[in-house]
């Protein structure tokens, strides 16, 4: 990923939360889908209706780096040791599980990226701890977001909260600069990460923030698919996402509803 993050204009922005409201509107609608007996096809299905309907265009939907076959579906849908990149297709939602939901757009030229992790029906304590710590750890890098701070100071508040609850940080996978592409400088690390490049948050910076974390081992292994990331010792996993641009006051979150 090339060292040189781009700065978007107002206008652009305008367009970018206009993309971020579409990713929203499907996060809404997963949380009222997502019950036991769902598949997550369905749910792939419900998503791409609602971004088409919206005048958008699913940012998954064929993407792929060279080396792995273009990505199915319209959300990457990761249920239970699944980390992230989960295929969605036949799969049977159960009482107990949890299902992180990942779904980018593409509206205008723009990109949009958001992800939140669901219960499905009842969950174990351990996954209800999982995901509320995730979901503030994205809180506290969110709130980081402003000018003059240090983008290595996000990761490390992320790794601090999540390591004092005793879960741990995926090293695999970072979040990104967003805007004309879905993946863009600068990347984000979640984590303390020594040797990265200085980056100073600037006014007009759009970036994704996405921690995942484990309640083992930060350490995953990819199935034959070439997309699907679990963790290696099989416990679960969870993520959350927003697309934030650095203003020159409060962070401004695009993928709010």
């Amino acid at each position: 990923m090339p060292a040189t993050p781009p700065f978007r204009t107002p206008e652009e922005l305008v367009i970018m939360r206009q993309a971020g409201q579409i990713v929203a509107d499907v996060i809404e609608r997963m949380k009222k889908l997502v019950r036991p007996g769902v598949t997550t096809l369905e749910l792939d299905l419900a998503a791409e209706e609602i971004i088409r309907q919206r005048g958008g265009r699913p940012a998954f939907k064929g993407y792929g780096p060279p080396a792995r076959p273009p990505f199915p579906g319209t959300i990457c849908a990761s249920v239970n040791d699944v980390v992230v990149h989960g295929i969605p297709g036949g799969q049977v939602l159960c009482e107990g599980d949890i299902v992180s939901i990942d779904v980018g757009v593409e509206h205008r030229g723009f990109f949009g990226d958001t992800a939140v992790t669901l219960p499905v029906g009842s969950v174990s304590k351990t996954a209800r701890r999982l995901m509320k710590t995730c979901a503030r750890a994205l809180e506290l890098a969110i709130d980081l977001a402003r000018p003059g701070q240090a983008l290595c100071r996000l990761g490390a508040a992320i790794q601090e909260h999540v390591e004092s609850y005793g879960f741990s940080v995926v090293r695999d996978f970072v979040g990104h600069g967003i805007g004309t592409n879905l993946h863009q400088p600068p990347e984000v690390p979640n984590y303390r990460k020594p040797g990265a490049p200085e980056v100073t948050l600037e006014p007009g910076l759009v970036i994704a923030i996405v921690p995942m974390i484990n309640a083992g081992t930060h350490k995953i292994k990819v199935d034959r698919d070439g997309w699907t990331a679990r963790t290696a010792d099989g416990r679960l996993s969870a993520h959350f996402e927003h697309t934030v641009a650095v203003t020159d006051d409060e962070p401004n979150v695009l993928t709010l509803p």
